[in-house]
This record gives C-alpha cells, structure tokens and sequence, in this order.
C-alpha cells in the first residue's frame, strides 16, 4: 500500500474509533470529569483548592438537572506537580477511568506533557492554573485554559515596576520549573524593553526550606526590588527570611503566591503586608460568583487562589458536552472556541490556539490581615 494510501486509511480508522468512543460514552448514564493536580506533595494545597472547587461545581451542575439529564462523576488524579508522575495519572485517567473529560491539570511543568496524552486519546482538558504559553501555542484543538498566560503577567509586572514602583535594582528570582522560570523570563524581558536590566538573575530549589545564602547574595547587590516567580510554599519562605535578615526591600511576587500557605511559610499574615502580586482581579470579588463563595465559606474553606478556576473549568466542560453532542476532545474545543460560555468568572471566550480572548491581569497588595487589593489602574 503507497504511504499516501496508508496515512489516509489510518487516519480513518482513528476517526472511526474515535466516533465509536465518542457514541459509547454519550450513551453511559454519567459523564466522567477528571480533576488532576497536586493534591499530594508541596503543592498539595492548590490541588486541595481544584478538588473543593470541581465538587462544588459538580454539586451545583448535578442539582440543576445535570448535563442533557446525566449527572457528573468526577474522577481525580493525583500528579504531586511531577511531570512523569502527570502522564502516569493522564494514562490511567485515559484507559482505566474512561474519562470524557479533564480539569487540570495545575502545574504547567505536568499539563504540558499529559496534554499530549489527552491529545492523543481525544479528550477535552481545560487547565484552571498553567499559564506557559507553550500549554497553548502548540494548538492542540483539545486544549483550552480559564486562566491567562505567563507573557501577558510579565508585561504587567514589567511596566508595573518600571512605572509605579520606578525600580532601578531589581533582582528576579524563580523557582526553576516550568511556571516559575515562564513568568521570570517575561517579566525580564519587558523590563528589557522599558530599558532595565536586573542586577541579578537566579534560581532557587522548590522544596527547600533554607535560602539563607541566596538573601546574603541579594543584601550584598542593594536591591531595591525583589521579584519572586513560583508558588506559594518558596515565596513565603523566602520572604521570611528576606525579612529575618533585616531586608525591607519591596517583594513581589505572581498569581503562584495567592494561595493561603504563602502567609503559613512566611511566618504569618502581618509579615505579608506590602507585597505586590500579579494575578486577575480576585475571583472571590467577581458578582457572577457570590452565591458560590459564600457555600464553600459556610463549608469552612475559604476559596482563595485556583478555586474559583476550578469551578469555572468544569462548568466549561459541561457546557461542551451539553451543546456539542460528542465527547471527543476535537469537537468540544471547537466548541468552546467557537462560542461563549457564562461562568462565576464572568463570560469566557477563546481564540484559536484555546487561550481567553481576555485574561486582564492586575497588580495586588497585600494588607496585614492576609487579603490583598488592587493598586492597579
């Protein structure tokens, strides 16, 4: 058989078995929604945050009649933010779960290798949380996010330190993985194009509890900045022990240090006050939401940081799988990149790669009580 021939004889047969999974699935009583993050290991709070967050909506969704009747089965995935340890997870979601679907996953370090996973099996996943442009810009029609992207945080951070905070010193620290590095690079390069050049440029180890000697280094190079990009559990510790060597260098940080360990790890919510962070406007905020955040805070969790996300992820795939009358990962995201859909967020559209046509970023503070507001126009 010419190659020619084969190529379009195999590209039929996937076709076929996909249309073949997709009619099996829309006739199962449920729809099975996967939610994959870290709900083990140093970012086991975010994957907390997902896990409350897609109950909620599931709660919500299934008391409202469900999806064209069925109600959905969430099925979750733990990837303790390792890469390997995500496409193991994507694997057993894929072929023992059967998922329809997927939510997640968290770090983008482990979404962009399980979303080829996902791709390959023609399942829909929507990340709540990674922001790399490299999730996206490879186009997969089966992928999509409810969160922005790492270039789009950077110019903020960038003209947000040249022009208000008029930084001269800055030194930008990262945490070395995917995310963090993502956001460091951005931000560095648009304080490039504002004409500033950071006096230091390094990366330390996630996990670690002692950057003792990484704060002498940055005390000795008189920083008027220090820029932090990674998560929660490193920012906090570095910012205590910034402050227990006598620095009161303006800290900011990203959308990675939302989370309520920030203020555990930096030794409390008063040593919080003052510093900056990059994130959306806080979802908790948003109207659309209201009746959502008040349930999960009379549940006794507070839905700070990707929570909100979370529950805004499900909800876009279930109004996939309402509308497009398929379960294969193709059809529903171009589903969804075709149409709007009203979330607690607000209403959500994307473009063609799968990224929000409007992801606004803003510049927060922290005050001493552990909250933040907006300081940017």
């Amino acid at each position: 058989m010419k190659f020619s021939r084969m190529k379009k004889w195999l590209g039929c047969s996937v076709a076929a078995a996909s249309l073949v999974a997709s009619t099996a699935a829309l006739a199962q009583s449920t729809y099975k929604i996967a939610v994959a993050g870290p709900l083990t290991g140093s970012a086991a709070s975010y994957g907390e945050e997902m896990r409350r967050g897609a109950q909620q909506a599931a709660d919500d969704i299934n008391a409202a009649g469900g999806i064209n009747g069925k109600k959905i089965e969430l099925v979750f995935g733990d990837d303790a933010c390792e890469p390997k340890q995500a496409v193991s997870v994507a694997s057993r979601l894929i072929e023992k779960d059967k998922v329809q679907a997927v939510v997640g996953h968290f770090c983008s370090s482990s979404t962009i290798p399980a979303s080829e996973a996902y791709a390959e099996a023609d399942i829909l996943m929507v990340t709540p949380a990674s922001t790399n442009p490299k999730v996206t810009d490879r186009k997969l029609a089966n992928v999509l996010r409810t969160c922005g992207r790492d270039d789009q945080q950077g110019v903020v951070a960038g003209n947000y330190i040249a022009d208000v905070l008029k930084s001269k010193r800055v030194v930008l620290i990262h945490d070395k993985d995917t995310y963090g590095q993502g956001v460091a690079d951005a931000t560095r390069a648009q304080l490039a194009k504002r004409g500033i050049k950071e006096i230091m440029y390094e990366g330390l180890t996630r996990g670690e509890k002692d950057y003792n000697a990484l704060v002498t280094k940055i005390k000795s190079v008189n920083a008027d900045l220090i820029y932090f990009a990674g998560l929660s559990a490193e920012a906090g510790t570095l910012l205590r022990q910034v402050r227990e060597q006598g620095l009161k260098t303006q800290f900011m940080s990203t959308d990675g240090a939302v989370e309520e360990s920030f203020a555990t790890t930096a030794g409390g919510k008063p040593v919080l006050k003052g510093v900056l962070i990059t994130f959306g406007e806080d979802p908790r905020l948003i109207p659309d939401g209201k009746s959502v955040v008040e349930k999960l805070r009379k549940s006794g969790f507070e839905p700070a940081g990707f929570t909100l996300y979370t529950y805004a992820g499900v909800q876009v795939v279930a109004a996939a799988l309402k509308s497009a009358n398929s379960t294969s990962g193709a059809a529903l995201g171009n589903w969804l990149k075709a149409n709007t859909v009203t979330t607690i967020l607000g209403k959500k559209a994307w473009d063609a790669k799968g990224d929000l046509t409007s992801a606004a970023y803003v510049v927060s503070e922290y005050k001493d009580d552990g909250t933040y507001v907006r300081v940017s126009k």
